[in-house]
């Protein structure tokens, strides 16, 4: 799919050297790929603490039942 964007052209340059990624749309697509990454982390973080534990849970008894 072609997109053309307005980018800003030093920063791309900068992210594509200190990458070493051979072209821009190497350094692009490596900042997209890093950016949904943290995203789902963002998502999962916002999870923390909002789950019920069963205390009495005996993992190593169910391992021992299989």
């Amino acid at each position: 799919m072609a997109t053309n964007l307005d980018l800003d052209d030093k920063l791309i340059e900068k992210a594509r050297k200190l990458g070493g990624h051979r072209t821009k749309k190497d350094a692009v697509t490596r900042a997209l790929e890093e950016y949904v990454r943290w995203l789902k982390q963002k998502a999962i973080v916002s999870d923390f603490g909002t789950i019920d534990y069963d205390i009495d849970y005996d993992y190593k008894k169910q391992r021992r039942a299989a």
